[in-house]
């Protein structure tokens, strides 16, 4: 006997939120269905089934549905679906902050309430250390930083007939133009309308392009990417945004290349200052954690993972160092040896550390991995690797065996690959962060403390 159908239940503040009709190609002629779901995967989406089980339909991903939730969705193909009326709403659900949530492409979590948020990414990371095989595992900690604090954004331009949109991508269509977000620092948010201005009277900009915004101490820093060159008058108008503006440097490359930047504009050199150490001068496009926030709950992490230093001999391997981020920070518990693919960035942090307890070391580390007593004869090694993990370098870890590895991760995939090196090496955890500086979105940062087994003695 079917089961009568669910009641439907209707909400002002439980209405999907909307959605760019190009954002989903939904299956011709498909009518809604009823599911039911029961849990979120790892980009956010609600996980669902059709709700008569005796369907046997394969699960399908819902994005904004949340566990719990009975919901009508229309499917959309490749065992994905757009929800199109939520009929039991979860008691977790609130109502979105922005109102161009669903439509820009940046936020995925603003029906959530903060704290079941907190707890889905914490989950995440304690499941990608399962998945390496640790099963005894510390109670995780966990820091949300404020909203309104991003301090680097990575934008896309589109020239239309009525002007120049600058957001980020919506699915499958055109960027949704920021005109609010409560996630950038409200310097950035300032400085759209200008760059708005300035970008539509462009020769360099054709079709589209794209900008990364950085705030720095003395100015913003811009690099702009366009799909065609610059010309004579577009660098008098880049310069004239730049006096009024309070932007210190404004760089160049062609669109789609990742070809040294050339400097268009510079009213003074973009500098930051990481924690309490000295001023470093950014290069064009340098790495820096999304907020000073998030930084500093990163940083305080780390520090707090570091076991006690025997002696002003003791030294720290830091892998993937940047601009100095950490550097600084660790050279006031022992020497450090910091290690940095990037040449320019390199280089940035070798000029600011001069005359401190910092030796930098230029090198690939995924054609030239550290190895040997650079990692073995260490207090702890420290790396912070890029999205898609340590690799070669997780492995050479692994044989050297120092007795503390500090592993700041930003993909919760890539951490459970280099994790399972470390406990195939006989590696426990012992401290877990989660530190959550994407507000709203699936991204999730985290500081792990692995540690070695004790050595025998005979």
């Amino acid at each position: 006997m079917r089961r009568p159908p669910a009641r439907r239940t209707r909400s002002h503040g439980h209405r999907p939120p909307r959605r760019d009709s190009a954002s989903e190609e939904a299956v011709s002629g498909q009518p809604p269905e009823e599911f039911h779901v029961t849990a979120l995967g790892q980009a956010g989406d609600g996980l669902a089934r059709p709700g008569n089980p005796a369907d046997g339909g394969k699960a399908v991903f819902i994005p904004f549905a949340l566990p719990g939730e009975t919901v009508l969705a229309r499917r959309t193909g490749n065992n994905r679906a757009e929800l199109t009326e939520i009929l039991t709403p979860s008691p977790d659900r609130i109502t979105p902050v922005c109102g161009l949530y669903g439509t820009c492409g940046g936020c995925r979590m603003q029906h959530l309430a903060p704290q079941h948020v907190a707890a889905w990414k914490r989950d995440i990371v304690l499941a990608s250390l399962h998945g390496a095989g640790f099963t005894d595992l510390p109670d995780a900690r966990i820091t949300t930083v404020p909203p309104a604090t991003r301090r680097r954004a990575d934008l896309a331009l589109r020239r239309t007939e009525t002007g120049v949109l600058i957001g980020l991508h919506r699915r499958g269509g055109l960027p949704a133009d920021l005109t609010e977000c409560h996630v950038l620092h409200s310097q950035i948010m300032q400085l759209l309308p200008a760059l708005r201005e300035t970008c539509v009277r462009l020769d360099a900009l054709g079709k589209s392009g794209d900008l990364l915004i950085t705030l720095t101490d003395t100015g913003t820093d811009l690099l702009l990417s366009t799909d065609r060159p610059l010309t004579a008058p577009d660098r008098t108008r880049l310069a004239t945004l730049a006096a009024n503006n309070g932007i210190a440097r404004i760089s160049h490359r062609p669109a789609g290349q990742m070809t040294p930047p050339e400097t268009a504009v510079q009213e003074t050199p973009p500098v930051l200052a990481f924690g309490d150490g000295p001023p470093v001068r950014l290069p064009p496009g340098a790495f820096l954690q999304a907020s000073r926030d998030g930084e500093n709950a990163i940083r305080t992490a780390i520090l707090s993972a570091l076991p006690p230093s025997p002696g002003r001999k003791a030294k720290i391997t830091e892998l993937y160092a940047g601009c100095g981020s950490f550097t600084f920070a660790l050279s006031g518990q022992a020497r450090v040896e910091a290690w940095e693919g990037a040449a320019p960035a390199a280089e940035a942090l070798r000029h600011a550390a001069g005359g401190l307890r910092i030796a930098v070391r230029q090198q690939d580390l995924n054609r030239q991995p550290v190895s040997g007593t650079d990692l073995s004869g260490t207090l702890a090694v420290v790396l912070d690797p890029p999205h898609m993990g340590a690799g070669a370098q997780m492995r050479l870890i692994a044989q050297a065996r120092p007795e503390t590895v500090i592993y700041v991760s930003c993909n919760p995939q890539a951490l459970s690959g280099d994790a399972r090196l470390l406990h195939a090496a006989g590696y426990t955890v012992s401290a877990i962060d989660v530190i959550d500086q994407f507000l709203w979105s699936a991204e999730v940062e985290a500081v792990i403390r692995f540690s070695a087994p004790r050595r025998r003695s005979h």
